[in-house]
């Protein structure tokens, strides 16, 4: 582990630079847990061994082994007090902290963007690539959720504030030179509020990872966290109706209230083991998808694991399940619409062949990903 807090300038000659590998960076939002964007943050720095990682917040312990190897420089945000856990309440000083960051000795700049990260100031011939996962969601399409779930100090100050971030985010969207989004939503997303252009590229999913069972129990699968843009509710009372298995797999606030909430065929646990995941997705009936998610990770899992998907139709589970062939889909986030689309998954499930399933995830391979990334991020 190396952590600086401040990146030394580097001035090498152009003839030097052009007989050694690029010098690149990655700039991460923030480093404090291990989600899809670091997993997809370990693949980059696969593809870019000699990546120096930039970022706002570091704790070494929360994140994987992978990403310590790598020279990691946080902003002056890391030194705040408390950061690393109450590192979202300094969001309105990060636009000045990533301008501080000191890329100028950088021909490729890779921002990874959930959090505020593309807004880096890098040299006049650097290539900046941005690879988004989505346009901060608490600014613009989930703004009025998070202000109506903040206490009463933050819902006085976010009007202001977040009028400014808006600002920033639109403005510093102009100093990318490449845009990529991980799925056609996310694309979508990007067009709506910062007017540009993205290829579409698909996160890295470890396919690999999981395999088919011949035995198949009678029980439904749901994975995820229990807060409330995922709906496990929707899913406890679809079950508790239909009278049909359950199991969920997740904590979360809203847990212990879903826990009292679930009948007896709905099977609350907070985790799994990585074995019993792979058990559970391979022996399920279908997986319960009741989330818009940027793209879901847990669809391609369970396809890669032989089973269908029964999933809400908006968001990046357009981008993977095919209707018809490996899942079945509902339209509204109403407990009826989900009822009557387990009840088509039942008449599917004759018919489903889970070699469809296992040839729709090869598709999101990290061999795919890491193809279309380094295409995306060629200098020249």
């Amino acid at each position: 582990m190396n952590v600086q807090a401040s990146p030394l300038p580097r001035q090498p000659s152009a003839a030097a630079a052009s007989f050694s590998q690029p010098r690149v960076a990655i700039v991460h939002y923030w480093l404090v847990s291990m989600r899809g964007g670091e997993r997809v943050l370990e693949r980059m720095l696969g593809l870019y061994p000699q990546a120096d990682l930039f970022t706002h917040v570091y704790d070494p312990a929360a994140v994987s082994a992978r990403i310590r190897q790598a020279k990691v420089t946080t902003s002056f945000i890391d030194r705040l007090p408390f950061s690393r856990r109450l590192y979202q309440y300094y969001l309105p000083l990060m636009p000045m902290a990533l301008e501080e960051l000191d890329l100028s000795g950088y021909d490729l700049v890779i921002s990874s963007e959930a959090g505020p990260s593309k807004g880096v100031i890098t040299a006049p011939a650097s290539l900046h690539a941005c690879y988004c996962h989505s346009p901060m969601r608490y600014l613009w399409d989930h703004y009025h959720r998070y202000k109506q779930e903040a206490n009463w100090l933050a819902r006085a100050a976010m009007p202001r504030m977040y009028h400014r971030l808006r600002e920033w985010d639109v403005s510093s969207s102009a100093r990318v030179d490449r845009i990529a989004a991980n799925s056609h939503f996310i694309r979508q997303r990007i067009r709506k509020v910062w007017r540009r252009e993205a290829e579409v590229i698909h996160p890295p999913v470890e396919t690999s990872l999981f395999t088919p069972s011949i035995d198949i129990d009678d029980y439904y699968l749901w994975v995820g966290q229990m807060v409330p843009y995922k709906r496990p509710d929707l899913a406890v009372d679809a079950f508790n109706a239909s009278g049909l298995p359950l199991l969920m797999v997740g904590s979360g606030g809203m847990s212990r209230a879903l826990k009292a909430r679930a009948g007896p065929n709905v099977r609350i646990v907070d985790r799994l083991d990585f074995a019993g995941l792979q058990r559970a997705y391979a022996r399920s009936r279908a997986l319960v998808m009741t989330a818009e998610e940027d793209f879901g990770l847990t669809p391609v899992e369970a396809m890669a694991s032989g089973r269908p998907v029964v999933g809400y139709a908006r968001g990046g589970l357009l981008d993977t399940v095919e209707p018809g062939r490996t899942g079945v889909f509902f339209e509204s986030q109403e407990t009826e619409a989900l009822i009557d689309a387990v009840a088509r998954m039942e008449d599917f499930l004759s018919d489903f062949d889970p070699r469809h399933a296992i040839e729709r995830a090869a598709h999101f391979s990290p061999a795919s990903f890491d193809e279309k990334f380094l295409q995306f991020t060629q200098m020249g």
